[in-house]
């Protein structure tokens, strides 16, 4: 880049510039030095010496079930998460319910709403202890790829139809996300992130399950405020006592209890008093929130509707889309392939589908608040 040609009274600068390149604005803010940019295996080299002791390092990892080259500039958590970004995967988990199934309100979370606030989480952990912040971000942003249409019910919907049953974690990491051709400590992450799963090989990975934990609870009880389900004065003493009554205040005392815990101790792990506060805020949503009467009753409708449409695929392999396979109905094959396509649903197009292939009354479907 060729030195600036003139001061503007703005402070902006015109760059001298060969006619092959092109620029997005006529003067721009500052000028960059003539250095060349690192290339992955000098960030390789800064991201070791700035990563804590048993942080996961980028150099040496990479390993892939299909072998790739590596990238130029990219490490290979950095090139994971973009590809958990870019992928069909993510982009419909903006049509799959946290908690509430296809509501009015477009302000409660979505599955991808709740995914970039464990990443928020997660990252905010991540970055002060000195772990590393791609394959953090990347785990968290796909963590729940592998949930099907209208919430957690549909993993006990679609059970039955495999050997070992349906739990979202390995289901998104060995199924969904399969086709991106991710890390191993990424897949890793993402398959164990549940609490009720083996530990993760990663410290990264036991971040994003805390992290998980701390943003659903957050923020389904915001969701459940806004949407008059309770009321903040609900909220027990052994939790607002401890990290408050708000979204903000809550989280951050659990992010700033997670950092201090694991800077003084060296484990990944949470302290008492917000240990404490924690399970108590998942047990008040577990009553309030998840397993009142009316999610009981939405929960016996999401069944159903999803028991109905994996039956209906497994006998008509050929209503699939035009680019998937189209195996012999009711076999083995046909039953793996419905519940792949019922599972990638969206709320939306599942309750479509209910009402136009199924002949559903639409009053019978399960929706809202």
């Amino acid at each position: 880049m060729g030195a600036m040609t003139e001061i503007l009274p703005a402070g902006l600068y015109e760059p001298e510039r060969p006619p092959s390149v092109r620029v997005a604005h006529h003067a721009l803010p500052v000028a960059l030095p003539e250095v060349g940019g690192l290339d992955r295996v000098a960030r390789e080299e800064h991201e070791d010496a700035a990563l804590a002791e048993h942080a996961t390092r980028s150099r040496g990892a990479g390993n892939r079930a299909r072998p790739e080259q590596p990238d130029a500039y990219r490490t290979c958590f950095e090139r994971d998460l973009d590809r958990i970004h870019h992928s069909r995967a993510f982009r419909r988990l903006a049509g799959k319910c946290q908690v509430y199934i296809a509501p009015s309100d477009d302000h409660l979370r979505t599955r991808l709403t709740h995914a970039i606030e464990v990443s928020q989480v997660a990252v905010s952990v991540a970055r002060a202890v000195g772990l590393n912040c791609a394959l953090t971000a990347a785990a968290a942003n796909g963590h729940d790829c592998g949930h099907g249409p209208a919430g957690h019910a549909s993993e006990g919907a679609l059970s039955p139809y495999l050997p070992g049953g349906y739990h979202h974690a390995p289901y998104g990491a060995d199924i969904v996300l399969a086709p991106l051709n991710l890390c191993v400590e990424t897949l890793d992450a993402i398959r164990n992130h549940s609490w009720n799963r083996p530990a993760p090989l990663t410290p990264e990975g036991e971040v994003v399950a805390w992290a998980d934990r701390i943003a659903y609870c957050c923020h389904d009880y915001e969701d459940a405020v806004d949407a008059g389900v309770i009321a903040p004065t609900d909220l027990p003493p052994e939790v607002a006592e401890v990290v408050g009554r708000s979204r903000p205040r809550q989280l951050h005392s659990f992010v700033t209890a997670m950092i201090e815990t694991i800077t003084s101790t060296g484990t990944v792990a949470l302290r008492e008093p917000e240990a404490g506060a924690l399970d108590a805020f998942r047990d008040f949503n577990y009553e309030r929130i998840y397993l009142r009467p009316v999610s009981l009753d939405q929960a016996g409708r999401v069944t159903k509707l999803i028991r109905d449409l994996v039956d209906y695929f497994i006998e008509n392999p050929d209503h699939l889309p035009d680019d998937w396979r189209s195996p012999t109905p009711g076999t083995e094959a046909a039953t793996r392939e419905a519940v792949r396509f019922v599972s990638g649903m969206t709320d939306r197009f599942a309750l479509r589908l209910a009402v136009e292939r199924l002949g559903w009354d639409e009053s019978a479907l399960p929706r809202g608040v």
